[in-house]
């Protein structure tokens, strides 16, 4: 098992009540845990009063980033799965796995005592879980080891880390603090990330503010991601033409308006297995004179947006639309079944919106997001997203200046499939 400088440095000096690493996505945070630190923790305080506890974002983040990386190094028999009692057997002893977004995910062991906690993604959680935390690790031989990756300067985590009263002991990573990643993949993700709030936070582990446009790479220049559909029977001649052949799961998104937002439609497509997300065409209709669309107005509307896209991309395949609303969206899938019954229609997952921003940056940055001249709509929508500077928590400015509406429906076809592009 190689360790990289930091990692060791890490087992050295964190000898505290509490060990937190904060940084960089992928500079060896979790490792140093997962194969040496939470077992160690465990074997150390076993058959100790108080209980062990691993809290994540959730029981699948635990399984995923924790659970599932220390059975590759340690085998199933010593590293078990999270039972119906949310228990894990790991290296003897029991490990309560819980979800810290939501206070009362925790509530199974308010009032015991802590002798062990390990915290993945610590700045995700609810501080209400934290804060019962604190008062639960009251062994003299209590510990607390987790990682995360910075959010705003005044986040409630930043508060505490930065508390110099506590027995706090804290290491910073950026990603060039890990060795072991390909110089290249370091590369790209740079890229990815390049002139956003993400680099500095991601890249360079830093506990920055989100203002300014969202979108900036695109925002600069958004003629560069432009592209045009071709026939097949065509020759590529310019880096900015795709094949019609190329594309895959065109699929339409809807947002729902009102009196003060539009009802948005946009279709993107992906190319190759999830390499490259095209933006296909968009459309935004506004209310007029007071005169709201009704929801055969809403049906009508639906049915001609994916008729002008299958006669000019082809077929679409899935409709997801904005599950605000169950009656409209109810009258959009009865109408789509009944004029193109092939066609999936289901409502909108609605992921995290700083997670689906995430993903399209990521994208704009790679250069792996284009699209045609019919998305005028979602074109204006991603130069003018900005954040709300008068947030402390990354959230989009919704206040009437900004095409929100677009780039909902623009979200909502790619949502379901962000790990794939993300890959």
């Amino acid at each position: 098992m190689q360790l990289s400088r930091k990692q060791n440095e890490y087992i050295v000096h964190a000898t505290h009540r509490w060990n937190i690493k904060s940084g960089a996505v992928r500079s060896g945070k979790s490792y140093v845990d997962t194969s040496f630190v939470i077992p160690s923790r465990i074997r150390e305080r076993s058959g100790k009063p108080g209980l062990n506890v691993i809290l994540g974002v959730s029981k699948e983040s635990i399984e995923r980033n924790v659970l599932q990386p220390m059975r590759e190094i340690y085998t199933e028999s010593l590293v078990g799965t999270i039972n119906s009692r949310n228990v894990a057997r790991i290296c003897g002893e029991d490990a309560y796995c819980l979800g810290a977004e939501k206070i009362s995910q925790v509530a199974k062991i308010q009032g015991s005592s802590i002798k062990y906690c390990y915290g993945d993604e610590v700045a995700k959680w609810n501080r209400e879980v934290f804060q019962m935390l604190k008062s639960r690790l009251d062994k003299p031989y209590s510990c607390f080891d987790g990682s995360c990756n910075p959010e705003h300067p005044t986040h409630w985590l930043k508060e505490f880390i930065d508390d110099d009263r506590l027995d706090i002991y804290l290491q910073r990573y950026t990603i060039f603090d890990n060795p072991f990643l390909d110089p290249r993949f370091v590369e790209e993700l740079c890229k990815e990330y390049e002139g956003t709030i993400y680099y500095d936070r991601l890249i360079l582990g830093l506990w920055k503010r989100a203002e300014g446009a969202i979108y900036k790479k695109y925002a600069d220049n958004p003629e560069a991601f432009r592209c045009v559909i071709v026939d097949d029977k065509t020759k590529i001649t310019k880096p900015g033409q795709l094949h019609a052949g190329d594309l895959s799961d065109i699929t339409v998104g809807i947002d729902f308006g009102g009196t003060k937002s539009g009802h948005a439609f946009v279709a993107t497509a992906n190319t190759g297995y999830y390499d490259r997300l095209i933006g296909l065409m968009s459309r935004r209709y506004m209310a007029k004179d007071g005169q709201e669309y009704d929801s055969n107005d809403i049906d009508r509307l639906t049915l001609e947006f994916i008729s002008e896209v299958q006669k000019k991309y082809g077929p679409v395949e899935y409709v997801y639309w904005d599950n605000a609303e169950t009656v409209l969206g109810t009258g959009v899938k009865k109408a789509v079944g009944r004029m193109y019954p092939g066609i999936v229609v289901r409502p909108a997952r609605k992921h995290r919106i700083k997670d689906r921003i995430d993903c399209a940056v990521r994208l704009i940055g790679a250069g792996r997001f284009f699209h045609t001249s019919d998305c005028e709509t979602l074109s204006t929508a991603l130069q003018d997203a900005v954040y709300n500077k008068d947030k402390l928590d990354d959230e989009r400015l919704d206040d009437g200046s900004t095409d929100i509406d677009s780039l909902d429906a623009f979200e909502y076809t790619y949502e379901r499939d962000m790990k794939k592009y993300l890959e």
